[in-house]
């Protein structure tokens, strides 16, 4: 359209004519686009907008885009950058057969039988899976364990995102051909967070689902019986959270020179470390989100601290406990990681208001959770 009109099934510019000038509108792909000036502060007219648009199934949000004009008088080219109200259809179902997730959750259920049959000693290598196909099938309760973790901790936030009305995808698990079979599992978050609550719920329901599995999966593991020491060039070193579950249970986590823990158990480490990895405060990652939840803008400060603490570990490693390569690279690797995330910021409410106390606690308790998965030198090479 090339006047102020309102978009069909749009909200009409009226509704907002004191928010937000309106001069022109445009309908692109099922978004409505309000081209014109915003008369108040941008997060204001957001907060404002925000329930006319949802009323009417879309999420707003202010940009603004470059377009190009040429002077009447001189015939140049000039950029000119103006305003827009991009109103996006909200949904939070499914939409038909998700065949990406299917195919994405599949290729990792084989990834991680290749990686379990590993563990068992049924294969010594990922060639081998090609030899003796049925060989695979043994890696299945290490497959299992690896995998419930993994799900459990995306459906997490699946279920909280539809509980609060934000759209997000399915799973996507990632396999990879690597000692776990996967790089892990994310969840796309498409629609906007209304309000810290949202925000906080999302964020804690993962990692807090996902370790209650892992601690399950780990307790199962150790009343399992040991397996031969697999041809598989590495040694882990286990959480505060594995010694005091194999305290608990009064089973071993080390044995014999030639015999090494069920796989199982090395699945919960799998799902701790993982847990540890998501609460690290910064950016999108679980503990930005409820760094950003608890403690509002604040959250930015913390997160330009993340990547020296990341680096100060790595120098602390290699200089006083003089650790092997591995560790000091996997901490230095993390630190420019998490620069990215630190860089890209957490998701912003629409709503700023703080949190309640009750939700504040249990961020403490869930990130005092993390730290007793964490330990310095997760794994070693034994070249």
């Amino acid at each position: 359209m090339a006047d102020s009109d309102p978009p069909a099934d749009g909200p009409p510019a009226e509704a907002f004519a004191g928010l937000f000038r309106v001069t022109e509108t445009d309908v692109d792909g099922g978004q409505l686009r309000y081209y014109g000036e915003p008369l108040v502060d941008g997060r204001r007219l957001e907060r404002c907008l925000w329930p006319l648009f949802r009323d009417q199934g879309y999420e707003v949000r202010l940009t603004s885009e470059s377009n190009s004009e040429k002077d009447p008088f001189t015939g140049i080219e000039i950029d000119r950058t103006r305003h827009v109200l991009v109103a996006t259809p909200h949904s939070t179902g499914i939409d038909g057969i998700p065949w990406k997730n299917v195919v994405f959750a599949l290729l990792t259920i084989l990834s991680t039988l290749v990686a379990g049959a590993r563990w068992y000693g049924t294969i010594d290598t990922v060639g081998d899976a090609f030899l003796d196909p049925m060989a695979v099938l043994a890696g299945w309760p290490f497959a299992l364990a690896v995998l419930s973790i993994l799900g459990v901790h995306e459906l997490g936030h699946y279920a909280l995102s539809r509980y609060h009305g934000v759209d997000a995808s399915l799973p996507y698990f990632i396999p990879l051909p690597n000692v776990i079979g996967t790089m892990g599992a994310v969840i796309s978050m498409r629609g906007r967070m209304p309000s810290r609550k949202t925000l906080f719920d999302i964020g804690v329901a993962g990692p807090l689902a996902g370790l209650i599995v892992a601690c399950i999966v780990t307790l199962v593991g150790l009343g399992l019986p040991p397996v031969p020491t697999p041809a598989i060039p590495i040694e882990f070193n286990y959480p505060l959270l594995v010694q005091w579950l194999a305290d608990l249970t009064g089973q071993p986590i080390e044995y014999p020179a030639g015999m090494s823990v069920n796989p199982v158990v090395f699945a919960g480490w799998v799902g701790m470390f993982v847990t540890f990895l998501n609460l690290i405060p910064v950016g999108q990652l679980d503990g930005g989100h409820l760094v950003r939840a608890m403690v509002g803008e604040r959250q930015a400060t913390v997160g330009a601290l993340v990547p020296a603490a990341l680096f100060g570990l790595a120098a602390y490693l290699y200089y006083v406990q003089q650790a092997a390569f591995n560790a000091v690279f996997l901490w230095v690797f993390w630190g420019v990681f998490t620069m990215a995330f630190a860089y890209a910021g957490p998701a912003t409410p629409i709503y700023d208001d703080a949190l309640d106390t009750k939700r504040v606690l249990l961020g403490f308790v869930t990130f005092g959770l993390g730290i007793l998965c964490f330990t310095p030198v997760p794994f070693e090479l034994a070249l």
